[in-house]
């Protein structure tokens, strides 16, 4: 990501809008059910930690990685109130230079970010039995852009992995699948 890009993006979490406290991106709330309670869990483009908050608070140990310093910052502060710090880990890390290093995780998450290249780096991050839960901007009842995932693309670019549930609309697609 370019020096401008990532200043654009701790611009953005410097002003501060409303920081959620921990908990699950909405979109796969109805699914809450399917992530484990122990294991470990890697949250991709994780911004303030809300959801890696969330997820070691439910028992795994958590990395979160994110190309904005002020936005890790703030994740960290997060982990700190909710007295989380040993489990949960955050990183500045570039997603453009693929995923940090690391061993298999039960969880991957990715809320808001899509990179195409990394899809085949995400599918074998994940341990056996792990799941995958992404939600990405879309074409679908949206303009498209250059951000933006085109109809069914999630379901094909993770098309290995065993389906839980997906969907599109409202300018979002999402997936949540496991891998065999």
């Amino acid at each position: 990501m370019s020096d401008h890009d990532r200043r654009r993006w701790d611009d953005t979490y410097r002003q501060g809008r409303a920081r959620p406290g921990p908990g699950l991106p909405d979109v796969f709330a109805r699914h809450e059910h399917a992530f484990p309670r122990g294991g470990t869990a890697l949250e991709l483009a994780c911004g303030t930690g809300a959801a890696a908050v969330w997820l070691a608070r439910r028992g795994l140990r958590v990395h979160g990685v994110d190309v904005s310093e002020v936005a890790v910052e703030q994740a960290r502060a997060l982990a700190e109130a909710a007295a989380v710090t040993p489990v949960c880990r955050f990183e500045v890390h570039d997603l453009d230079t693929g995923l940090p290093a690391g061993e298999p995780s039960d969880v991957v998450l990715c809320n808001r970010f899509r990179d195409e290249r990394l899809d085949g780096q995400i599918i074998e991050r994940l341990a056996p039995g792990g799941l995958l839960a992404i939600c990405v901007l879309s074409e679908v009842g949206a303009a498209p852009g250059r951000f933006r995932a085109r109809p069914g693309a999630l379901r094909t670019a993770f098309a290995e992995l065993e389906l839980i549930d997906a969907g599109e609309g409202a300018g979002l697609a999402w997936l949540v699948a496991r891998k065999q």
